[in-house]
Order: structure tokens, then sequence, then C-alpha cells
């Protein structure tokens, strides 16, 4: 799954039309989304893609890309956007995320400058500086009449039951939003706002997608590219992230000793994870073939680390050509390796060590998905005679 995309919409005429100008960094999937999901057309004048004010349906756009991207439009189009979508849909009120919140208040952008500052300085994640930065401008866009201290509970209470839930947000972005004003407002004084009040939402408990062995032989043997193939298999052979694979060096491979090095992963945890003769004959017969100069796995450009972005077109063009049709995504190789050991015995604390589990309770969920132990219960339907 392709990384969130932050999506401006942009109200304008083109050629005496009114058209919704969509403005974001390039991302093939989203391209694939709009063309089958809107009317969507690319304009050489605009140098972007657009839609017709006629074809545009606030309200179904909101539903099928407010979940997974991040939507933003400008101050001065906000309103011409609200007028659309009033005149489609006369005497209803239409919420938008994020489309129709002014800019956040002066003060804010000043503290929010600050606090990515001190998250940066805390070594926080790439990703987690993005994701919490994202939540507090979409937060404070709606409170863009009210200062940073001006906050108090009631507010966070009227957000979340008149965006979040009435938008149909998940419960993972309500918990994010929640923790990045945890962190926010902890470092401030004189707020109105209760941070040991704040609470966050009860978690789902999803199971772990898996695949069989069989599934993931057809996925590897379908990579005809040598490099592919390699970090495909790399990944399911010691479980490692997406992340973890692409940071990989060569120096991280102590063959003498069978062992991986994975550095400054998820948590900046190191921890080494076993690899048996056959993969490092593996790792060999690759490193001989591309020679990578710093990174293991290097893109077009010697001496860069591959993007995650052509790491996911790896697998999207392995399920194509083994022909699986499941939304398969490059964790469900590390879910199916924890599974796969799991099954053959390999004691779950071992499991939680390899993987970098923090809490054992993270890693009992496996044990929800092992065949090999349900297939061992027997219905009391098989006792019946009918």
């Amino acid at each position: 799954m392709e990384k969130r995309a932050d999506i401006e919409l942009s109200f304008l005429l083109l050629r005496n039309e009114p058209v919704v100008r969509l403005i974001f960094t390039y991302n093939s999937e989203l391209i694939r989304q709009l063309k089958a999901k809107t009317a969507a057309r690319w304009s050489n004048e605009l140098n972007g893609w657009y839609i017709s004010c006629s074809d545009f349906d606030p309200d179904r756009f909101r539903k099928e890309f407010g979940e997974s991207h991040y939507l933003h439009a400008t101050a001065q189009n906000a309103t011409a956007i609200l007028e659309h979508a009033k005149a489609k849909n006369p005497g209803r009120a239409t919420i938008l995320p994020s489309l129709l919140f002014k800019e956040p208040n002066e003060d804010f952008e000043q503290k929010l400058g600050q606090f990515m500052g001190w998250m940066i300085s805390k070594r926080y994640s790439e990703q987690t500086v993005k994701v919490y930065c994202e939540c507090l401008k979409l937060f404070f866009r709606y409170y863009h009449d009210k200062k940073v201290e001006e906050i108090d509970q009631q507010d966070l209470v009227e957000f979340n039951n008149r965006y979040i839930l009435a938008n149909g947000y998940s419960a993972t972005m309500q918990n994010q939003t929640v923790n990045a004003l945890k962190l926010f407002y902890g470092r401030l004084e004189g707020m109105k706002l209760k941070i040991e009040e704040l609470e966050r939402p009860r978690r789902a408990h999803p199971l772990p997608n898996v695949l069989s062995k069989e599934e993931v032989l057809q996925i590897l043997r379908a990579c005809i590219n040598p490099k592919h193939r390699t970090m495909l298999c790399l990944i399911y052979a010691c479980g490692l992230r997406r992340g973890e694979l692409l940071k990989l060096k060569p120096a991280d491979i102590a063959s003498s000793r069978g062992l991986l090095i994975v550095r400054q992963g998820k948590g900046n945890k190191d921890r080494i994870v076993p690899i048996s003769e056959k993969t490092i004959e593996m790792l060999r017969d690759y490193y001989r073939m591309y020679k990578p100069r710093e990174w293991l796995f290097e893109g077009q450009i010697a001496g860069q680390p591959y993007s995650e972005r052509s790491l996911q077109m790896v697998l999207k063009h392995a399920l194509t050509a083994a022909r699986i049709k499941k939304p398969v995504t490059l964790h469900w190789l590390r879910h199916s390796y924890a599974t796969h050991l799991l099954e053959n015995g390999t004691d779950l604390r071992y499991i939680q060590e390899l993987l970098g589990h923090k809490s054992s309770k993270t890693t009992e969920i496996y044990t929800h998905v092992t065949a090999r132990s349900l297939q061992k219960i027997k219905s009391p339907f098989d006792d019946l005679e009918l």
C-alpha cells in the first residue's frame, strides 16, 4: 500500500468552465484510482489533473479519498468549493474533510515549527513527525478562530463528534490525533486542555493477513529480476519491515555468524535475526552481480537506497505475474514469516525477539491465525449423523 498523499483542491476556470484542480506529488496508484472512480482528466494547460465542477461530487470524493489521503484546499478556494457543494445539494450541509477549514491561527504555525523541531531532536521517525503534524494542522484548521491556549476539553469532544465520527474516519486517525495533541500540549504551559484526561478510543484488533507457504513461493518465483527476488526473499526469510530492508548495508550481514543485524528498526531498536546458509548464498550471488556501494539494495543511482515506492511496485508486478488477486502488501510477508515460524514449533518468546516487538501481546496475535493449531480443533457438528 502506498503512502497517504497530500491532495490540494483548487477551484478555478479552465476555458471559462469551472473546474476543481487536483494538485499532488506524482503517485501512480492515486492516478489509477482517480481515473477509475472519478471523471478526472489531464490538462496540458494546467499541467495537472482536474475534475469539471459539473462532474465533481464533494461527498463522494470525500468517501473515496478522504480516508486514504490528506485533503486540503487553499483558504481562498474553500468558499468556492463549499458554494459548489451547496449548489449540488441544496438545503443540505455538506462536510468535507479539511477542505472547508481556514488556515490555522498564525500563533499555531510558530508553535508547530517549534514542535516539529523538538520531535526531530528527540529522534521521532520521519513518518511519525509527518502524521502528528498533519493531525495537528487539521485540528487547528477546524478551530482557526481560536488561539492554541484557548482550546479546552469540550473542543476536542466536538472535533471528534462533528468531524472524525461525522466523516466516518477510523479509530486509528482518532487515536493519532489524541497522541499528537497529548505530545503537543504536554510541552505548553497555561493551557486549558487537561492532558491526563485525554482518552484514546478503544482499539480494534484485526487479525494479521497471512499467506500460505505455497502462495509465498508463487510470489517469489514470479520475480524474474534477481534483485527484486532477493529483496522479497529477504523480507520473508527474516521477517523484515519494508524500511528495515531498505536501510540494510552490506556490513549488516554477518555471514560467518549466520546473523543479520537490523539497525534502528521501529522504536529506534537494533536487533539480530538468524539467516540460513541458503539465504547467505543467495545474498552472495546478488552481491557479485550488483556490487552495491553503500546500501545493500540501491536504486538506479549508485550510492542511493532503493525507494519504497519502487519496492511496492516490485511486489505488485510479482502478484500480477503469480495471478494472486489478494490485496497483498509487503507486510503480509512479515506476518507470514511469524505465522509459519509458529506453525513450525518456534517458541513465541523467540518470535517476539525476531520481530522486534516490545510487548509479547503484540506477538500473541499470531496464535489466532496458525492453521496447524486450528485444524486440530474438531467441530461438534462432525459428530452429528445427518
